[in-house]
């Protein structure tokens, strides 16, 4: 009797051992192994995505750079070409404009080499080639002026050796120090740049002189 309680006693713990290890399957229990390693592959792609967020960053952050250059490059060269086409459209006529420049002078001299006192008494034919001769210098200049030519008038004016170039002085104590009191030969300019300066003569000995009220700040032209 006591032999078969026994035998049932053993029968119903193994039953029970067995239950129980289905019991832990059938919940899932993952191995002491994988938990211990899982931590450690969770930093592991966590440093990976990391890296590559930094990378991409970086090129990101590089091609921002390189286009930002490029514009800035693109804008000076927009500039530099406007500035080269207006300079190109305003100074084209500068070799153009040096020699007509003998074609005034020579008109002037025309004109002023007949004496006042001729003019006052001359024949009409005289005075009507007098003023056909003063009507063409006119015309010249004026289209001259069209294309950007325009002729300095200094007299008066402070010396400014941007326009003006001193052949003598003149003493004068009644103006100013370094003013032109005369003007030997016509200056020109064309835009902001001389074309040829003004041969003038300056006075000395007078009061010191005040700001200039001339051009300024004039190149040369090309």
């Amino acid at each position: 009797m006591t032999s078969d309680t026994n035998g049932r006693d053993e029968d119903l713990d193994t039953a029970a051992g067995a239950a129980a290890k289905d019991a832990g399957a059938d919940t899932g229990a993952a191995p002491s192994g994988f938990a211990a390693n899982a931590p450690d592959e969770a930093a592991a792609s966590a440093g990976g995505d990391a890296e590559r967020i930094a990378a991409l960053e970086a090129e990101n952050a590089d091609v921002k750079d390189r286009l930002l250059r490029l514009a800035a490059d693109m804008e000076n060269l927009r500039r530099r070409t406007e500035r080269e086409i207006k300079d190109a459209r305003t100074y084209a006529v500068t070799g153009f404009a040096r020699e007509m420049l003998a074609v005034a002078d020579n008109l002037r001299r025309a004109i002023e080499a007949v004496p006042a006192e001729a003019k006052e008494h001359g024949e009409g034919g005289l005075n009507a080639l007098l003023d056909g001769v003063e009507m063409t210098e006119r015309s010249l200049l004026a289209s001259m002026e069209k294309h950007g030519v325009k002729k300095l008038e200094p007299e008066g004016q402070r010396f400014d050796p941007n326009f003006h170039q001193a052949m003598f002085e003149v003493p004068n104590p009644n103006v100013p120090n370094n003013t032109v009191v005369q003007v030997v030969q016509a200056g020109y300019a064309i835009g902001d740049r001389v074309l040829r300066p003004a041969m003038v003569g300056v006075a000395k000995g007078g009061p010191k002189a005040t700001a200039p009220t001339g051009e300024q700040g004039a190149g040369e032209a090309g």
